[in-house]
């Protein structure tokens, strides 16, 4: 006799329902209304009011610069951080662990706290310059990086050079060991069992790692706006032009239109290509264990690495919290007093340690609703991924969609009326 009972399973769409709801709301129902003030601005559907931005040279020239600065920031961090890759991979020295886990600091840091860090550090008033000046009697700031693309790749660099290393590294270290040691035995040299065997295996995370750092780079906005000035135009940065300095609301709503689906296709490749190679941005245990550095070629190829890590990501934070305690006359803790006061005339309509508290709690509220849309959504990639279906790539790249998206384009689209 069949029981009467039988144990039933939620099926696991409605894992999804939760997240997509969200999205729906808070992305999806913006991202209609740039579509609708893009080519319908008077309840008309008038696709031809985008001619002026296809044809237009200015706006052309805004789309080639984003492109150009985003594909060169991306080849400068891999060519910096690859090798810093193998330096965590090879070798075993001190402090190993606790600088893979400040590296992850500035990947986290805000785009107004990096770019006050590096003024800090190379403005025209930073340590840098001051120093040259006071040792070498120098009337005008040696350093003359403010105002121009050089200074915001930098902070491009400090700000994705952990996460190509986090991804390459971990797995670089996960590869198997038997299939060098194969080659030796079969007579291989280092340097070719590199070039045939190694480096074709990391080709799928030096892409993964290159697609995100071009994205990341390609919707950069507050590090380009601050340290590159206006000269230095990418879509974000016009679209902030547009919307806020003219009030050209429509024009802003394309640009954004155009900034999400070059996004999103760019995330679908990465869904793709992560979730068929396992590439993750923390390593699991890996297939070979890291060994001392020997010889003066290896020292000094470790020795470099770890400098250029130390002087790329500590200088800049350094540099901060050095001029939080330097005033017209020297060390002070002026700033840090002011935080629990509000003068009158202050810019602040609340005291800044009340701001700082606020932060918090808000932080703290969004990471719980993260966490648990998070967790639906990742429960169902996972069962979806078991089952082998096809639309999991896609709907990984829906759900990834908006986190390398700066506010500023939805901003854009909910002041729309």
């Amino acid at each position: 006799m069949k029981t009467l009972m039988k144990k039933r399973t939620v099926p696991r769409w409605l894992l999804l329902t939760l997240p997509l709801l969200f999205l729906a709301l808070f992305y999806f129902y913006p991202l209609i209304k740039i579509v609708l003030v893009s080519f319908a601005p008077e309840g008309t559907w008038e696709p031809g009011r985008l001619q002026q931005l296809v044809s237009s040279d200015s706006y052309f020239r805004i789309l080639r610069f984003t492109f150009w600065q985003a594909a060169l920031s991306t080849l400068l961090t891999l060519l910096l951080a690859l090798p810093g890759a193998f330096v965590f991979t090879r070798y075993r020295f001190p402090l190993k662990n606790l600088l893979q886990a400040l590296m992850t600091v500035p990947f986290v840091l805000p785009t107004v706290v990096t770019a006050a860090a590096f003024q800090a550090l190379l403005g025209p008033g930073g340590l840098v310059n001051d120093a040259l000046m006071r040792l070498f009697d120098f009337d005008s700031p040696p350093v003359k990086l403010n105002q121009s693309a050089a200074f915001f790749l930098l902070a491009h660099i400090f700000y994705n050079y952990s996460l190509v290393l986090r991804i390459v590294s971990g797995y670089w270290a996960r590869l198997d060991p038997h299939l060098k040691e194969a080659a030796t035995m079969l007579g291989a040299s280092p340097l070719r069992t590199f070039f045939k065997i190694t480096l074709p295996l990391l080709i799928p995370p030096i892409t993964s790692a290159a697609l995100l750092v071009f994205i990341f780079c390609f919707t950069s906005f507050g590090v380009v706006l601050i340290l590159g000035g206006p000269g230095c135009a990418t879509i974000e940065v016009e679209i902030y032009r547009q919307s806020i300095q003219l009030f050209n609301l429509p024009m802003a709503a394309a640009l954004s239109l155009i900034q999400i689906c070059i996004n999103f296709l760019l995330m679908l490749f990465h869904a793709r290509l992560g979730r068929n190679s396992r590439i993750g941005f923390f390593s699991s245990t890996p297939g070979e264990a890291p060994d001392q550095a020997r010889g003066l070629l290896q020292k000094s190829l470790l020795v470099t690495n770890l400098a250029f890590m130390v002087i790329l990501l500590l200088t800049p934070l350094l540099a901060l919290l050095l001029r939080s305690f330097l005033g017209e006359h020297g060390l002070t803790l002026a700033y840090y007093r002011a935080l629990f006061t509000t003068p009158p005339g202050s810019v602040f309509f609340v005291p800044p340690v009340q701001a700082v508290l606020n932060s918090i709690g808000f932080a703290v509220l969004a990471m719980g609703m993260a966490v648990l849309l998070g967790l639906l959504a990742s429960s169902y990639l996972a069962c979806a991924e078991n089952n082998k279906k096809n639309s999991t790539h896609f709907w990984d790249a829906i759900i990834m969609l908006p986190s390398p998206l700066p506010p500023l384009p939805l901003d854009s689209a909910i002041s729309l009326p």
